[in-house]
């Protein structure tokens, strides 16, 4: 559904293109999967971070998918500031409980945001009423639509716990972007699992085989989709 998600957001010569989608063993983790994405996105930036960036400008992303555990990091290699981002997640089946999900070092209360499918605002941009949980009901599973207090309640359940740092190497400007990159993936989060929820019937009951039939299909959509419209908007 991550890949469905790339390519809704692609088009006008921006989105995000799959450069490799492959196999990966860690050392702790095991078996998982390695996929690189450049995620290009000019018209995104505000225009105080526009002044720093090249016409052509792309985030590179890594992610180590070894389930329940997977490691993004985003990086820029504009001159002269790069910019890091990296997200650490787990999955876990509970609602929210766990206060040291990651075993190293718990995070302080007031550095946590709980995020909720159903009632978090989304940018009006992103609304879409075949998204909207309180209206949802999967004919395959039977569940929905979700209505309020439905993480003390609902079962099955998981929580999808993300560990984010980020840092943007200019002075002057590191707070501001930084708060900035914090709103946007918040809203990125928001936006995707919503839409994860919002998708069940299309990937439940999916062997790992099919997830991967399924993932190669569209990243060669999107990517044909992302050159067609960075040719035909001249940015090549």
């Amino acid at each position: 559904m991550i890949s469905k998600h790339s390519n809704e957001q692609s088009g006008g010569g921006e989105g995000v293109e799959v450069v490799r989608n492959q196999p990966d063993t860690h050392p702790q983790h095991g078996l998982g999967q390695l996929t690189e994405k450049r995620i290009y996105l000019n018209s995104k930036l505000p225009s105080w971070v526009s002044v720093f960036v090249p016409r052509v400008f792309y985030v590179t992303e890594k992610a180590w998918n070894f389930y329940p555990y997977t490691i993004t990091g985003m990086t820029t290699l504009f001159y002269p500031p790069h910019t890091h981002i990296r997200i650490e997640t787990r999955f876990e089946n509970n609602n929210g409980d766990n206060n040291n999900v990651f075993g190293d070092r718990p995070t302080p209360a007031e550095s946590v945001s709980h995020l909720d499918i159903l009632i978090d605002p989304i940018p009006d941009k992103h609304y879409k009423e075949t998204e909207d949980l309180s209206r949802w009901v999967s004919e395959k599973t039977g569940r929905g639509p979700l209505v309020e207090g439905w993480r003390k309640d609902s079962t099955p359940i998981m929580c999808s716990y993300k560990r984010v740092q980020c840092s943007f190497e200019v002075y002057g400007f590191q707070g501001k972007t930084e708060d900035f990159i914090h709103r946007n993936i918040q809203d990125i989060l928001l936006v995707g699992h919503r839409q994860a929820v919002a998708w069940t019937d299309e990937w439940h009951g999916m062997s790992l085989e099919d997830v991967r039939e399924y993932e190669r299909q569209i990243q060669e959509q999107t990517n044909s989709k992302l050159k067609s419209t960075q040719n035909n908007t001249g940015n090549y």
